[in-house]
């Protein structure tokens, strides 16, 4: 179980929501709590957060395209960059030095400091670690077909969420290849790296190439 906990998969010290994730063991258990968070967040922020919009701050050094679509509550940090057509739906908090790109969306999300989702990506439900990669087109899918909760598959143990939306758990410096999608409840160990046009489910594990399912091989 040590693998998907938090502390296998990122550096607090490269988010502002460090807190947040002392409160949980697993990732996932997060996603409930971001709003309020960001809510708690808003007015301890330093001088350099501006809002924007109603339960919008971005930092002063953020890049901001004039036709980017934000909504509360949300947190823009130092340097990040919100690209042409970005949408993001709140409830996210994006890192220092964090990209946006054109046409992504995101909802219900932390990306922690110098995470890249340049272009056309949709991330939801999801938590990305520092300086964790998205290919073009690649996205995190967060609902299943049946719309039944999700389940988190770690070797041979099944773990109940009780959780309808969760997208993906992706660790420290993962690159996703183009097009891949991430299944509902998927864990991407740290340093792992994700073929393009992939699917993956379940638990990838730090520092493997994923080819595809069922062929994972170490990373050397």
């Amino acid at each position: 179980m040590e693998q998907i906990s938090i502390s296998r998969l990122f550096d607090l010290h490269q988010t502002i929501a460090a807190d947040l994730f002392l409160t949980c063991e697993y990732p996932w258990q997060i996603l409930p709590k971001i709003s309020d968070f960001i809510r708690e967040m808003i007015p301890l922020l330093p001088e350099d957060f501006v809002e924007i919009a109603p339960e919008v701050m971005v930092a002063r050094s953020a890049k901001i395209a004039p036709t980017a679509g934000l909504t509360g509550p949300l947190i823009i940090g130092r340097h990040a960059e919100i690209r042409h057509c970005a949408f993001v739906r709140g409830s996210a908090i994006i890192g220092d030095e964090a990209v946006v790109g054109n046409s992504t969306e995101l909802k219900n999300v932390i990306l922690f400091n110098k995470v890249q989702v340049p272009h056309f990506n949709y991330v939801g439900d999801s938590i990305l670690g520092f300086k964790a990669h998205m290919g073009a087109g690649s996205i995190t899918s967060n609902v299943k077909s049946d719309q039944t909760l999700i389940e988190i598959h770690y070797g041979d143990r099944v773990l109940p969420t009780g959780l309808k939306k969760i997208g993906a758990m992706i660790g420290d410096f993962v690159e996703i290849g183009c097009n891949s999608v991430l299944n509902p409840g998927s864990i991407v160990g740290r340093e792992t790296i994700i073929y393009p046009l992939s699917m993956v489910r379940g638990f990838v594990p730090p520092r493997s190439i994923y080819k595809r399912q069922g062929e994972i091989v170490g990373k050397y």
